[in-house]
């Protein structure tokens, strides 16, 4: 069974960091290209950043292009997103998801985070 658990989320002050990590079991991580995706309140999902397998190739949404960055390891089958210069409008949940770029696979089952930003 597929599980991808992210956590780190938080409140912060806008301005502020965060570092969300993604757990990932039930499947080979290491093979797979990763996505970060998130659901801004009243809203549908919306892609943030993609890496490849070996994560030597990285794209991000322009809204946080220059604030935000993903990695992984692949030797702890986890994926991360530092989160820098956090804005209000950064303020959603956020999941974790195989694929890369639009093609992502979202599973419905993904336990998200919530990071609320404060202005």
């Amino acid at each position: 069974e597929v599980q991808l658990v992210a956590s780190g989320g938080g409140l912060v002050q806008a301005g502020g960091s965060l570092r969300l990590s993604c757990a990932a079991s039930g499947f080979t991580f290491g093979i797979y290209d990763m996505t970060w995706v998130r659901q801004c309140p009243g809203k549908g999902l919306e892609w943030v950043s993609s890496i490849v397998s070996d994560g030597r190739t990285t794209s991000y949404v322009h809204s946080i292009k220059g604030r935000f960055t993903i990695s992984r390891d692949n030797a702890k089958n986890t994926l991360y997103l530092q989160m820098n210069a956090l804005i209000p409008e950064d303020t959603a949940m956020y999941y974790c998801a195989k694929g890369y770029g639009a093609g992502y696979d979202f599973s419905s089952g993904a336990q998200g985070t919530q990071v609320t930003v404060s202005s």
